[in-house]
């Protein structure tokens, strides 16, 4: 009787979550760049396909025309195939290849834009498997990493300062959200020590977005070894919390 309940409970909580969900935060899932830097790499990308569809198009069309020169003309049959293999080569060059989600361990590699850009891009295509209220953090923290990242670029890369934002980019705030994407679909809402791994993940995000946000102003305002004195703490402190969740799950 009582796996009964707990099942009729679960189901209800289900229901529950996708009703918030398309309430709360389906548009955040369905939103488009959350940044200018995966933006921009989006954009590279289809004018990587342009690039290939005109130059596919511009091969067919001389090599029609070296046909009908050779063969004195290619008739309306030429034509018609010429057409049919300028539409084939547009589709399948709109359709593939399809952008490269960064892997979180080449997140950090490369310039600071790039970073920025890979892991905005990165978290994008993690965004729909989040709770509504992390969904919604996630949204408005590729505004803060467009910032961050433009501050970043004023400062020696080689700076620790630079090198621990890296870390919590690059490495920490992906490892928060990995953390949550282990733990099992149906576990996600189940409380445990106070709160749900749904709870734990938003606070986290919150509270890692907030340091965006500080460190940000403190780059602005040169404060560089004070900066990586609390970004190694940052580091340490969600280190922890990451290994629990992971505990409770």
């Amino acid at each position: 009787m009582n796996d009964l309940t707990t099942d009729s409970d679960r189901v209800i909580e289900e229901a529950r979550r996708v009703r918030d969900d398309n309430r709360e935060g389906g548009r955040h899932r369905r939103s488009g760049s959350i940044g200018k830097g995966s933006a921009k790499l989006k954009t590279q990308h289809v004018v990587g396909k342009i690039k290939r569809i005109v130059l596919a198009v511009a091969g067919i069309i001389v090599a029609a025309m070296v046909a009908g020169l050779v063969i004195d003309g290619i008739g309306f049959t030429g034509i018609m195939v010429t057409f049919l293999a300028i539409v084939a080569a547009t589709v399948a060059l709109s359709a593939y290849p399809k952008i490269k989600v960064p892997k979180r361990a080449d997140l950090t590699k490369g310039d600071v834009r790039q970073m920025v850009g890979k892991t905005e891009l990165w978290l994008e295509h993690q965004r729909p498997a989040l709770p509504p209220p992390a969904a919604k953090i996630v949204e408005d923290m590729g505004v803060q990493l467009d910032s961050l990242g433009l501050q970043l670029e004023t400062i020696d890369q080689n700076h620790p300062a630079a090198r621990e934002i890296r870390s919590l980019v690059g490495d920490v705030l992906p490892q928060t959200v990995d953390s949550y994407r282990n733990i099992p679909a149906h576990l996600r809402s189940e409380k445990r020590a106070g709160s749900t791994p749904d709870e734990q993940l938003t606070d986290s995000l919150g509270k890692i977005s907030k340091e965006i946000d500080s460190v940000t102003r403190q780059l602005a305002e040169g404060s560089l070894d004070d900066l990586a004195i609390k970004t190694r703490y940052l580091e340490y402190k969600y280190g922890e919390n990451h290994d629990t969740s992971g505990e409770k799950a």
